[in-house]
């Protein structure tokens, strides 16, 4: 059995409570132990790290008493965040808390791979759920037409297909021509992959490397980059850098929002 033990500290030797300062972003303290000024710039589970006016950071763990605040000791404790619910999707179209997947609508759109599927999946896939609308892709487009036959569009099954590399003069560009449906709809970017539809800013390069003829595209990218050659792993690493529309080129947006629009309109 566990004996009570009182405490005999005298109170005028017990430390005096001092205030719990939430660590908020800007907030300037001190650490006394090192003398270190800084603001918060970040605070995690617990430590807390400080910017100087120099640029310079130091990471300090969260510990009661352990900084001064305009010269009082104060405890420094990590910030409640309630969760703040996204007022946009990653498309830019107002966010609908709680809303339901539509059930699937007859009409689909194409894509030709399975990294154009994930992109589209990455920005516009909130609104995609909310309209009912399905993304597939196809591994290349050279069958199209038959694929289109084979779908058999109509005013309540409209089909939309987005192609890579669309420029006047192209084999994808005949393709897309030879598709006449009224219901059916084939739109296209520019680019050789939809790898160049993101900004080179947003992956963190110049741009995006011209690639010889002759080569494969996507790993002579890699190469060009410094990257290992492993397309995958850079794909990944592409995709983690998309974040909403405002990181893809205006030549895939529109494309894909006429797309959604032509699926999901109305008699």
């Amino acid at each position: 059995m566990r004996q009570y033990s009182p405490d005999l500290t005298p109170p005028w030797k017990k430390p005096k409570p001092v205030p719990e300062v939430a660590a908020e972003p800007g907030l300037v303290v001190e650490e006394p132990g090192t003398g270190f000024c800084g603001a918060v710039i970040r605070c995690e589970a617990g430590t807390v790290t400080l910017e100087d006016r120099f640029g310079k950071h130091r990471v300090f763990p969260l510990e009661p008493r352990g900084f001064l605040l305009e010269g009082r000791v104060v405890t420094l404790v990590r910030p409640s965040a309630a969760p703040v619910r996204p007022t946009r999707t990653a498309s830019g179209s107002v966010a609908v808390p709680g809303a339901r997947a539509r059930v699937a609508r007859a009409g689909r759109i194409y894509v030709e791979g399975r990294h154009d599927a994930e992109l589209v999946e990455r920005v516009w896939g909130d609104d995609l759920r909310i309209e009912g609308v399905v993304v597939e892709y196809l591994e290349g487009i050279d069958d199209l037409p038959a694929i289109v036959d084979d779908f058999g569009p109509g005013a309540d099954a409209r089909l939309g297909v987005l192609v890579d590399h669309l420029v006047p003069g192209t084999k994808e560009s005949r393709i897309a021509a030879s598709v006449t449906s009224e219901y059916a709809l084939v739109v296209g970017h520019p680019y050789i992959d939809v790898w160049e539809a993101v900004k080179p800013a947003s992956v963190g390069i110049p741009a995006w490397p011209r690639v010889p003829r002759g080569q494969d595209w996507k790993t002579g990218v890699c190469r060009a980059l410094g990257w290992p050659e492993n397309t995958g792993a850079a794909w990944e690493r592409i995709l983690g850098s998309v974040r909403s529309y405002r990181d893809l080129e205006p030549e895939l947006l529109g494309r894909v929002e006429e797309l959604i629009d032509f699926v999901t309109m109305a008699e």
